[in-house]
């Protein structure tokens, strides 16, 4: 009896080891759905009232055609035209909307686009709460002060494009520089996972990194 409780138990939590992440994605994907749903919203009505597309399907075409725009603006910002347009844009963005430049900073770097903005200082571990504290967090340096002070921002998990300025002593930065900031954001999205791998890798004293001015 106990090896057929066993037999049992062990096949049914097997079961649900393989359908509870199916069916937490499936979860994940009908909340984004609806939220992009909701941005599309007018757009469907729109779409709805003349044309034959109704309710989920003139969702997708709204969606489809977003996507298809998104790849007409590449192709044009691969063209010197589009790239002189969208270099005065994204100026006058950043100069508009302070946030703009450290969303699309996160966004390029967590698509692997690279990028020379903000975020493209080191990735440090930081300890925040002195340098004799075990506590730490995962960083990136974007100023480095006359006197040796470094200023670092934290990303928040699992959505980078928010976080925390930190004013920390030299002695509390390690630098990682094995660590690209993409592969220090994907960690952050993905709510610390990877970590191990990440700060696994040598690190070396503040005094040898070099900050942003």
């Amino acid at each position: 009896m106990t090896r057929v409780k066993t037999f049992v138990t062990l096949t049914l939590l097997g079961g649900l080891a393989v359908v509870l992440p199916i069916a937490i994605f499936m979860l994940l994907f009908q909340w984004l759905f609806g939220q992009i749903s909701e941005i599309v919203a007018p757009a469907v009505v729109w779409l709805e009232a003349h044309t034959e597309f109704k309710d989920t399907l003139a969702r997708l075409v709204v969606i489809a055609l977003i996507l298809g725009s998104c790849f007409l603006i590449g192709l044009l910002v691969k063209t010197s035209i589009g790239h002189w347009l969208h270099h005065h844009v994204d100026h006058w963005l950043g100069r508009l909307a302070p946030g703009y430049s450290t969303i699309k900073d996160v966004v390029l770097q967590f698509i692997g686009g690279g990028g020379e903005g903000v975020l493209s200082g080191p990735v440090a571990r930081v300890r925040i709460h002195g340098a004799d504290n075990p506590l730490a967090v995962t960083a990136i340096v974007t100023s480095q002060h006359a006197n040796g002070d470094m200023t670092v921002y934290v990303p928040t998990a699992p959505v980078p494009t928010s976080g925390f300025v930190f004013h920390v002593p030299a002695e509390c930065v390690e630098i990682l520089p094995g660590v690209t900031v993409e592969a220090a954001m994907k960690t952050i999205v993905a709510c610390g996972a990877g970590s191990a791998n990440l700060l696994a890798l040598p690190a070396k004293p503040s005094e040898k990194g070099k900050g942003r001015d």
